[in-house]
C-alpha cells in the first residue's frame, strides 16, 4: 500500500497516490513553518494576507530548526513574543506559482500558546493587512476566506 498525500493544488484538494517523487519532481519544494497560536483568553491568532485569512507562517532558513523557523515567524509576521510550542499539529502540502516557478511547499504546524498581550504588528513588507486574534466562534466565518490547509489545521484542534 503506498501512502498518500493531501495536497491542495491552486486551493483544490488533490490525493496524490502515484509515485511522490515523480510529484515533487515537477515542482521546487520549499519547507516552512508556522503556528495555530492562543492566547490566555483560548483564542487564537490569525493574519489576514493577499485578501486571505490565514495563519502565520514562513520559510525555514539554513541552520534554522523548524521549531525556530515556527516560532520566528509568528513573532516576525504578528509582533508577538513569549511564544511557547506545545506539540506538533500536522504537515501540510500546497502549491503555487512564483515567479513562472511551480512551488510545493511542505508547512510543519505547531500548536503554540503566549501571554502577549500587547498590540499586534502586522508585517506589512509580507503583504500583511491585519493580524487579530478570532474567537472560536469567529472561525468557521474567517475560514470562508481562507486556504484548505489552514481548514485542515484548525480541524485538528477541534
Amino acid at each position: 500500500m503506498s501512502q498518500k498525500y493531501k495536497v491542495y493544488v491552486n486551493n483544490t484538494l488533490k490525493i496524490i497516490e502515484e509515485n511522490w517523487q515523480d510529484f515533487c519532481s515537477k515542482y521546487i519544494m520549499i519547507e516552512a513553518a508556522g503556528g495555530l497560536v492562543f492566547n490566555k483568553d483560548g483564542d487564537i491568532l490569525m493574519i489576514f494576507r493577499n485578501g486571505k485569512w490565514d495563519l502565520p507562517k514562513g520559510k525555514l532558513e539554513m541552520g534554522e530548526s523548524v521549531e525556530e523557523c515556527a516560532i520566528r515567524e509568528v513573532e516576525e509576521e504578528c509582533g508577538v513574543s513569549g511564544i511557547i510550542i506545545e506539540n506538533k499539529i500536522k504537515d501540510t502540502y500546497h502549491t503555487y506559482v512564483l515567479e513562472g516557478e511551480n512551488i510545493l511547499k511542505k508547512t510543519y504546524w505547531y500548536k503554540m500558546k503566549t501571554d502577549y498581550s500587547a498590540k499586534l504588528v502586522p508585517q506589512i513588507e509580507e503583504g500583511i493587512t491585519k493580524v487579530s486574534w478570532v474567537d472560536k466562534d469567529q472561525i468557521s466565518k474567517k475560514l470562508k476566506n481562507s486556504y484548505g490547509n489552514i481548514s485542515d489545521v484548525l480541524n485538528e484542534m477541534s
